[in-house]
């Protein structure tokens, strides 16, 4: 599994550039992300290369946030990519919370971030249908 970070930003211009800039100066790289509105904050889930200090630096600039495990799947680059895992994922009865997609930088290769109830067994469900689960994005 991987870690990902979330953060809640306050829905106003400039909020969620204020929370990159304090993560790029501090160096950290942010490899995925998906960010969605709700009516006064944002929930802003990403994976980084450092997920424990960007929590740690988060926190101490007054961000409320966490650190959750998810896991990727490489996704194939054709026509229908998305649903193959989609539809062994259904067939398994596994339910999705939410899904987004980042990309490997050394080949721009889809990426598939997801998080379920159970992540233990979807891992299982994924590994033992032929897809790669990822340890990392920056492999």
């Amino acid at each position: 599994m991987i870690k990902q970070n979330i953060v809640f930003i306050e829905n106003k211009a400039g909020s969620l550039q204020k929370v990159t800039e304090l993560l790029a100066e501090a160096g950290i790289d942010i490899y995925g992300f998906a960010c969605f509105d709700a009516p006064e904050f944002a929930l802003f889930r990403m994976i980084t290369n450092q997920a424990d200090e960007a929590e740690k630096l988060l926190s101490e600039n007054g961000y409320m946030n966490r650190v959750t495990e998810v896991i990727a799947v490489d996704l194939k680059d054709e026509v229908g990519g998305l649903n193959t895992v989609l539809q062994v994922l259904g067939n398994c009865n596994v339910n999705l919370d939410y899904i987004y997609t980042s990309y490997h930088r050394e080949n721009s290769l889809p990426i598939m971030i997801l998080q379920t109830d159970d992540v233990f067994v979807t891992e299982n469900v994924l590994s033992n249908n032929g897809f790669r689960v990822l340890n990392s994005l920056e492999d």
